[in-house]
């Protein structure tokens, strides 16, 4: 398959087949043998339908048991143990969660006994973290000195939100991180060209970003709609919060331009699975 990259010249994330799974990595994330992480497609699962192949969502109507063989496949792909991982509960909050030992398999082997986090930072090697995707943002956090990761969901709610800079707040005060050493990545998402908005949601973002931003960010069309970069507005959240602009990672991939590689809620029209981002401490 033909993937659409969005500029030749923005180096690309890489394409890996694992045991018949088609997953991406990033190549700054590749020099860091400590961690484990990936962004799956929709090859390699056994769903089917409008959930083909590798849903990894429990909560759009797809079959529970094709849900866990999914995981089963993408986790064995990518070189961890499914039992290790631990979900987000996504409800478009700026709410990060420190994660430790014991909640090891919430979300999938048991159930999780919190609500509303779009984040999750932890220290604990062996844990995986997963949030979960079809046109949102995926933010990635690695601390090289302190061995710590982040791993958060940002759609336009949590980009105006900041839950970036919320995120690597978090990870100061429980890690020790110092933003200057944070290793990020922006995950393959919705891009400028297919993100049309009302003006409702730029004014949310008039209210929060410096105007020096504006042309950067959106632009209005003459249906009165704007076309909103949700990968500037969250770069600029990273640069704000201290992170050298050589330390992010863009995806340079749009889930909308890539309906049949990637799923998307708006090339779907809501008929889709969910992508999966994982980040981890290797063992």
């Amino acid at each position: 398959m033909k993937i659409k990259w969005n500029s030749e010249q923005i180096p690309k994330m890489n394409v890996k087949n694992n045991k018949d799974v088609t997953f991406l990595t990033y190549p700054a994330y590749e020099e860091m043998n400590w961690l484990v992480h990936g962004f799956s497609t929709r090859f390699g699962g056994v769903s089917r339908g409008i959930y083909s192949s590798m849903n990894l969502s429990f909560t759009r109507g797809d079959e529970e048991s094709c849900v866990k063989e999914n995981y089963r496949r993408i986790s064995d792909a990518m070189g961890f143990d499914m039992n290790s991982i631990v979900t987000s509960d996504q409800t478009h909050t700026n709410n990060v969660r420190k994660v430790t030992e014991k909640d090891r398999g919430k979300g999938i082997v048991i159930p999780r006994d919190y609500t509303d986090t779009d984040g999750m930072i932890t220290n604990v090697p062996g844990l995986v973290l997963a949030t979960f995707y079809a046109d949102c943002v995926p933010l990635y956090f690695a601390d090289p000195a302190n061995h710590a990761i982040g791993l958060s969901h940002s759609g336009w709610r949590g980009t105006v939100q900041k839950i970036g800079a919320v995120t690597i707040e978090k990870m100061s005060e429980e890690y020790g991180s110092n933003p200057k050493d944070l290793k990020v990545a922006i995950g393959p998402s919705i891009c400028q060209e297919c993100y049309e908005v009302s003006e409702d949601v730029i004014e949310e973002f008039e209210k929060v970003f410096d105007k020096k931003y504006r042309n950067k960010l959106f632009y209005r069309k003459e249906n009165g709609k704007y076309q909103l970069n949700l990968w500037m507005a969250n770069k600029i959240i990273f640069l704000e919060a201290g992170i050298p602009e050589e330390n992010i990672s863009m995806p340079n991939l749009c889930t909308c331009c890539n309906p049949e590689f990637l799923f998307s809620h708006r090339a779907s029209h809501g008929k889709r699975g969910n992508l999966g981002a994982f980040l981890g401490i290797r063992s």
